[in-house]
């Protein structure tokens, strides 16, 4: 799924007016007609619906909403936040039909001493900034939306929160912004939904089709993406009938420590699990019994020392490389990876600590594999590129990153972003936060290695891989709950999530 700027999505609503042809007038209602259905399957009409209005297409929306529910016996109030003597033509066809609608009621609020009582009960819909804002809502409407953040009330927002910056930080917003629990926007998630800094903003966010021209989305090219099932099915390479082991790759992977091994045991399951045909493990003696008693699908490569990496094997073997889970920072440890830097000329996967150690050693980074695949968590990767003032920034910095190195960045966490050395960024949908929990991105490291000795492309690897991660994460949270799911539950979930993606 793309996800559009701002003024790309106004084209797009240009494009479909033009070309279907359709009215903006009845485009907006369909977008209510969205916007309905998803309410009322959630919301019955015993509880009242308090909609606060912007003079703007945004507040069109609303009330275009307003005559469908009150169709629907549902008690609507509606509050025209006159912040501004302009109105929008489509706003001033919805009021005019609100106004001649039996069960709706019109009241302006013209200070904030005319703001509602809301009781907890009720349902806001905040529909009074649109998505293309791009200054901070101070004064009057700033302080009405602090009194409708002051409710304890389920608060919904039409397409984004109103006060929000759709295609740059909010973090340095000084002026008001709604909280909304819930977030309905139109046709494509904005970039801002992505972001970590604007999640007491936006809640749990859900796109509504609207039916924007398919050509136009087609068509026009865009920087990022949202990795939903219909994007990753086509990825999946289906296995052939006289297929055998070693068609499905061997994978190395460099773990462990002492302390430390069951990183090394988790990330060869889930590389095993992900589909590869054959898996060595890399490890310090400390670690053999340990490995060959939990695991005895993975063969070992024994390290020369007792309890740290030292040395790289033989890689002539190898379709991928995996390094970093539990692998300590000795020093041994950090030539032995700058050797296996020089030595292996595919594509590697990097976490943990050896990212900790290229971050300690960056002009290394110039010399690590083409498609190479760095996974950190935002700390990691901080240590790799430097400070940010807001995930904008973040965003910007990983983009750079990955193109200057030719590396695909996996920056975990919500929405776990892929950053690719063209500039383009996948956000992942699957995932929830009872994966934020020791072990997890080792399993991601797992699935990863082992779709790259399979074969996938670098870029296809990190894509499936955090979607299969995130998704497996989702199984296990749906059974065992958030709080109680371990690392390695997820591992023990990749077989129905696989069967999801058949």
């Amino acid at each position: 799924m793309k996800i559009f700027s701002v003024d790309k999505i106004r084209k797009a609503d240009a494009y479909t007016i033009e070309r279907e042809p359709i009215s903006s007038i009845n485009l907006m209602e369909r977008a209510a007609t969205q916007l309905f259905l998803w309410l009322s399957k959630r919301v019955d009409n015993s509880h009242t619906v308090k909609i606060f209005a912007g003079p703007g297409n945004n507040g069109g929306d609303g009330l275009a909403l307003s005559r469908m529910l009150a169709g629907a016996d549902y008690k609507v109030e509606i509050f025209i936040v006159r912040y501004t003597d302009k109105t929008s033509d489509d706003f001033n066809t919805n009021y005019g039909r609100a106004t001649k609608t039996e069960g709706c009621s019109i009241s302006d609020i013209n200070s904030i001493n005319d703001f509602p009582e809301i009781n907890e009960d009720e349902i806001v819909i905040d529909a009074i900034f649109g998505s293309g804002l791009t200054r901070p809502i101070e004064g009057f409407p700033g302080k009405v939306i602090k009194e409708i953040n002051k409710s304890t009330a389920i608060k919904i927002a039409i397409d984004t929160p109103s006060g929000i910056f759709s295609d740059s930080s909010s973090v340095h917003n000084q002026g008001a912004i709604v909280c909304a629990d819930y977030t309905l926007s139109f046709q494509f998630p904005k970039l801002a939904f992505m972001m970590p800094e604007n999640d007491p903003y936006v809640g749990e966010w859900h796109v509504l089709d609207i039916g924007l021209h398919a050509d136009y989305i087609n068509n026009t090219q865009t920087a990022n993406f949202f990795s939903v099932k219909e994007d990753v099915v086509p990825l999946v390479k289906k296995r052939r009938k006289f297929s055998h082991k070693g068609t499905y790759g061997h994978a190395l992977l460099i773990a462990g420590s002492y302390g430390k091994m069951g990183a090394a045991v988790l990330a060869a399951e889930a590389c095993l699990r992900s589909g590869v045909g054959l898996l060595h493990t890399h490890i310090p003696k400390v670690g053999y019994q340990i490995m060959q008693t939990a695991l005895p699908e993975a063969m070992i490569s024994l390290d020369r020392y007792e309890n740290y990496f030292s040395e790289v094997p033989d890689l002539s073997l190898f379709n991928s490389v995996g390094i970093g889970s539990g692998l300590g920072m000795e020093h041994q440890s950090q030539m032995a990876l700058k050797l296996l830097i020089q030595e292996f000329h595919a594509p590697m996967v990097f976490d943990a600590d050896a990212l900790n150690i290229l971050s300690e050693n960056p002009t290394w980074l110039a010399f690590l594999s083409a498609g190479s695949i760095l996974t950190p968590h935002p700390k990691e990767f901080e240590r790799l590129a430097g400070k940010w003032h807001d995930d904008f920034e973040r965003l910007a910095l990983q983009r750079d990153f990955a193109k200057r190195y030719n590396v695909y960045v996996v920056l975990k966490g919500a929405n776990t972003s892929v950053c690719t050395p063209d500039g383009k960024c996948y956000f992942n949908s699957t995932g929830n936060p009872g994966m934020a929990t020791a072990g997890s991105g080792d399993v991601l490291t797992g699935i990863i290695t082992g779709l790259l000795a399979q074969g996938y492309s670098s870029g296809q690897a990190a894509v499936l891989g955090v979607y299969l991660h995130g998704l497996a994460g989702d199984i296990a949270a749906k059974k065992l709950g958030q709080e109680a799911m371990i690392a390695g539950d997820m591992i023990r979930a990749l077989g129905k999530a696989w069967r999801k993606l058949e």
